[in-house]
């Protein structure tokens, strides 16, 4: 049987006792996301020697073929000074190399070696296409939710200039 909430003070604790708890659920979720993706890190690593940021790299020249550093930034989500640090580890690992294949010489074109095209075939997916798979089956307006939702949560942390890597 639900009992009438009559009384201010009963209202009030009750709402902020729902709300407290849904407030520690966002946080424990948010906790496994983080939990999840380096854990996921970890395992590439010790798999495959490669970061998720490095994988990311390694399938977008999979799926594209040569790209610059700028092409990479776009696909993999990443500003470019951050595509270039990826770029020499990968490259230090034989995974990948640089072309000069343009009149202007500044123009650097990233290619897959051999290695790096077995890697990128046999890796696992990037832990976000799990999320893009669960993205792609809500609404248009579950989507807009979310998206809403994680923009405030991001302003909360003043974070809205914090680089992507």
């Amino acid at each position: 049987m639900i009992m009438p909430i009559n009384d201010k003070d009963t209202f009030h604790k009750v709402s902020m006792g729902v709300h407290a708890k849904r407030t520690k659920e966002i946080i424990y979720s948010i906790r496994r996301l983080m939990q999840a993706g380096e854990l996921y890190t970890k395992e590439l690593n010790k798999i495959y020697n490669v970061s998720s940021a490095q994988l990311n790299c390694l399938l977008a020249l999979h799926e594209n073929g040569s790209l610059s550093l700028s092409q990479i930034a776009k696909q993999i989500l990443v500003n470019s000074s951050t595509v270039t640090g990826i770029i020499d580890r990968l490259e230090q690992k034989g995974l990948v190399r640089r072309l000069r294949i343009s009149q202007d010489r500044r123009v650097i074109t990233i290619e897959l070696t051999k290695n790096g095209k077995v890697l990128a075939e046999n890796a696992p997916p990037p832990v976000q296409q799990k999320i893009i798979d669960g993205l792609n089956k809500l609404s248009e307006d579950q989507i807009d939710q979310a998206a809403a939702i994680l923009v405030k949560l991001t302003d909360m942390l003043d974070v809205q200039d914090l680089e992507v890597t």
